[in-house]
Protein backbone atom coordinates (compact mmCIF):
# COMPACT_ATOMS: atom_id res chain seq x y z
CA UNK A 1 0.00 0.00 0.00
CA UNK A 2 1.14 3.75 -0.67
CA UNK A 3 2.07 5.57 2.43
CA UNK A 4 -1.19 7.48 2.96
CA UNK A 5 0.21 11.44 2.96
CA UNK A 6 2.04 10.58 -0.30
CA UNK A 7 -1.89 9.76 -1.87
CA UNK A 8 -3.54 12.06 -3.79
CA UNK A 9 -6.76 12.94 -2.69
CA UNK A 10 -8.54 11.23 -5.59
CA UNK A 11 -6.02 8.19 -4.70
CA UNK A 12 -6.68 7.87 -0.85
CA UNK A 13 -10.90 8.29 -1.75
CA UNK A 14 -10.62 5.34 -3.99
CA UNK A 15 -8.66 3.40 -1.48
CA UNK A 16 -11.23 4.39 1.00
CA UNK A 17 -13.74 3.24 -1.19
CA UNK A 18 -12.45 -0.36 -1.13
CA UNK A 19 -12.09 -0.48 1.99
CA UNK A 20 -15.68 0.02 2.92
CA UNK A 21 -16.62 -2.48 0.37
CA UNK A 22 -13.89 -4.64 1.82
CA UNK A 23 -15.24 -3.92 5.31
CA UNK A 24 -19.31 -4.36 4.25
CA UNK A 25 -18.69 -8.11 2.44
CA UNK A 26 -18.02 -9.64 6.09
CA UNK A 27 -15.41 -11.91 4.73
CA UNK A 28 -12.52 -10.44 7.26
CA UNK A 29 -11.52 -11.69 9.99
CA UNK A 30 -12.39 -9.08 13.80
CA UNK A 31 -8.02 -8.21 13.46
CA UNK A 32 -7.70 -7.76 9.92
CA UNK A 33 -11.61 -5.33 10.15
CA UNK A 34 -9.97 -3.48 12.80
CA UNK A 35 -6.17 -3.15 10.49
CA UNK A 36 -8.71 -1.58 7.85
CA UNK A 37 -11.13 0.64 9.96
CA UNK A 38 -7.93 2.00 11.20
CA UNK A 39 -6.23 2.66 7.58
CA UNK A 40 -9.78 4.14 6.61
CA UNK A 41 -10.25 6.61 9.51
CA UNK A 42 -6.59 7.45 8.79
CA UNK A 43 -7.46 8.29 5.21
CA UNK A 44 -10.50 10.32 5.96
CA UNK A 45 -8.25 12.30 8.06
CA UNK A 46 -5.67 12.79 5.31
CA UNK A 47 -8.79 13.70 2.94
CA UNK A 48 -10.08 16.23 5.35
CA UNK A 49 -6.88 18.16 5.78
CA UNK A 50 -6.35 17.94 1.84
CA UNK A 51 -9.86 19.68 1.07
CA UNK A 52 -8.89 22.21 3.91
CA UNK A 53 -6.06 23.47 2.73
CA UNK A 54 -7.68 23.54 -1.18
CA UNK A 55 -10.62 25.46 0.80
CA UNK A 56 -7.84 28.04 2.15
CA UNK A 57 -5.80 28.20 -0.62
CA UNK A 58 -8.82 29.35 -3.16
CA UNK A 59 -9.90 31.41 -0.28
CA UNK A 60 -6.56 33.04 -0.30
CA UNK A 61 -6.51 33.87 -4.55
CA UNK A 62 -9.55 34.74 -4.52
CA UNK A 63 -10.59 36.76 -1.53
CA UNK A 64 -14.20 34.77 -1.16
CA UNK A 65 -14.99 32.33 1.28
CA UNK A 66 -16.63 28.84 0.04
CA UNK A 67 -20.25 28.93 0.93
CA UNK A 68 -19.85 25.61 2.58
CA UNK A 69 -17.91 27.39 5.16
CA UNK A 70 -20.26 29.98 5.84
CA UNK A 71 -23.03 27.97 7.16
Amino acid sequence: MVEISEQSLESALDELEKIVRELESGRLSLDESLELFERGIRLVRICSSKIENAERRIESLTGVIPEDLLE
